[in-house]
């Protein structure tokens, strides 16, 4: 009776090897689900960190008293001016302002002629006084001579600091095109004079038919006269700029300028949301239950627990003013039962107009001439998020690393495993290969024994 081998000469399954070397491959199957929980916390410090990055950018662009001051202007809807203040610079104040007259430029209108690019007016000189007394002329040749080509030459030349403009008087004549000059500046001081239109050969005559002198604004401020070399005012009330619209003498205007309580609301309610997104970041971490997967999550990590105590420090930390202590409470500021913060926005505003000054203290801090700069609430703030985020030293920076160091680390050893399952795969192929050879040299003797005993005539042994 013959020998019965299985499927392949040895009798084992085909697949003995992938089977032997799947199971060395449950150690790593381990480490990759452990790294993948490592990798989903570091993802969650990395949001945290952006959190924390955000909220200091929104300090650092209010962090100064100037830059989070905002300036409420109001001139009752006048259409005569339109004033815009710098922060930096203006202070509140109440002012009466009456626009007398505007300033104006020197300027020149010429003659009719019908047609701006085909009437020939002939070749000369125009010639100009300019402020400074020089007397300029500007040469027309054959090419230029018409009211479109003269306008090229005077715009072409940026030395004579005047501009020309052909226009239609709109008056249905038949000589409608005319040729205004004006020069660049306004006020007394850039007066200027087109005394000649020294032209020949024309087909018409060319004349300066109407000149307009250079004139000063004239204002009064409180009361007070005023000349303008511009319609821009830039001097007058310190940090503002008025531009002069129109002219109605006699008739005043009450500009005020005082602090924006609602647009400085506004800055201070965003960092409030600021502050809320990293708070509730970490309350959302800590909130455990029973089927919290605590190896995925931040939840009790004591990284959550110092960044909340330095946001709380900050926050409960009294700050020197000129009006003495306050603390963020005084502002509207408190903690609610969540653990989030909330702004009372009226109570906020109430403080800024009444003690605008103490309250920018409280935020970002005050000079004294004894002790320099002392600390605001923006500044303990800025500093503690600085602290959490410094390189290479911050809490949210060496918990990143220490995430990073563990992933790299698990990386080495699935590496190392891999090359070793590698190796015992490649001595197992060896090892069956040469157990297949001698089973089949086996079973190959086996048949010829088995082909001898089944001979007519043949004498059994045994």
């Amino acid at each position: 009776m013959g020998i019965a081998f299985g499927s392949i000469n040895s009798g084992l399954p085909k697949d003995i090897v992938q089977q032997i070397v799947e199971a060395e491959k449950m150690p790593i199957k381990q480490m990759e689900a452990r790294k993948g929980k490592i990798e989903d916390k570091k993802a969650l410090v990395g949001q945290l960190t952006g959190l924390v990055e955000a909220m200091r950018g929104e300090i650092l662009k209010n962090k100064s008293a100037r830059s989070l001051r905002e300036l409420d202007i109001n001139t009752g809807k006048s259409s005569q001016v339109a004033v815009t203040a710098d922060k930096n610079i203006a202070e509140p104040g109440k002012y009466t302002l009456s626009v007398e007259s505007l300033a104006q430029k020197s300027s020149a209108i010429t003659n009719g002629v019908e047609d701006k690019d085909k009437t020939y007016t002939g070749v000369g000189y125009i010639r100009v006084q300019l402020p400074d007394g020089e007397d300029k002329e500007i040469y027309v040749d054959e090419a230029h001579a018409n009211l479109t080509g003269m306008a090229k030459l005077i715009n072409g030349d940026p030395e004579l600091g005047m501009k020309a403009s052909v226009v239609d008087d709109g008056k249905g004549g038949d000589e409608p095109f005319k040729l205004i000059i004006s020069m660049n500046e306004t006020g007394d001081a850039a007066k200027a004079e087109f005394p000649h239109l020294y032209l020949v050969d024309g087909e018409v005559d060319i004349y300066f038919e109407q000149e307009r002198p250079a004139v000063d604004a004239k204002v009064k401020l409180d009361g007070f006269e005023i000349e303008l070399p511009s319609n821009k005012a830039t001097d007058i009330i310190p940090g503002v700029t008025i531009d002069l619209k129109k002219a109605k003498p006699g008739e005043e205007i009450n500009i005020e300028i005082k602090e924006d309580v609602q647009k400085i609301g506004g800055k201070f309610n965003s960092l409030i949301d600021n502050i809320n997104n990293v708070l509730k970041f970490i309350k959302e971490q800590n909130s455990l239950d029973e089927k919290t997967d605590t190896a995925r999550t931040l939840g009790g990590d004591l990284t959550l627990t110092t960044i909340e105590s330095r946001i709380r420090s900050a926050i409960f930390m009294p700050i020197q003013t000129d009006a003495g202590p306050m603390r963020m409470g005084d502002l509207g500021v408190t903690f609610q039962r969540s653990g989030l913060l909330a702004l009372d926005q009226a109570k906020f505003e109430a403080a800024l107009s009444k003690d605008y000054k103490a309250v920018s203290q409280v935020l970002t801090g005050k000079y004294s001439m004894e002790g320099g700069k002392t600390a605001g609430f923006m500044d303990n703030l800025e500093e503690a998020a600085k602290t959490m985020l410094a390189q290479p030293t911050g809490v949210l920076t060496t918990r990143k690393s220490g995430l990073q160091n563990n992933i790299s680390q698990i990386d080495r050893q699935i590496a190392t495993r891999q090359r070793m399952i590698a190796q015992k795969e490649d001595i197992l192929k060896q090892k069956f290969a040469r157990l297949e050879e001698t089973i089949s040299k086996i079973k190959g003797q086996g048949a010829g024994l088995a082909g001898m005993t089944s001979v007519p005539g043949t004498q059994q042994l045994g």
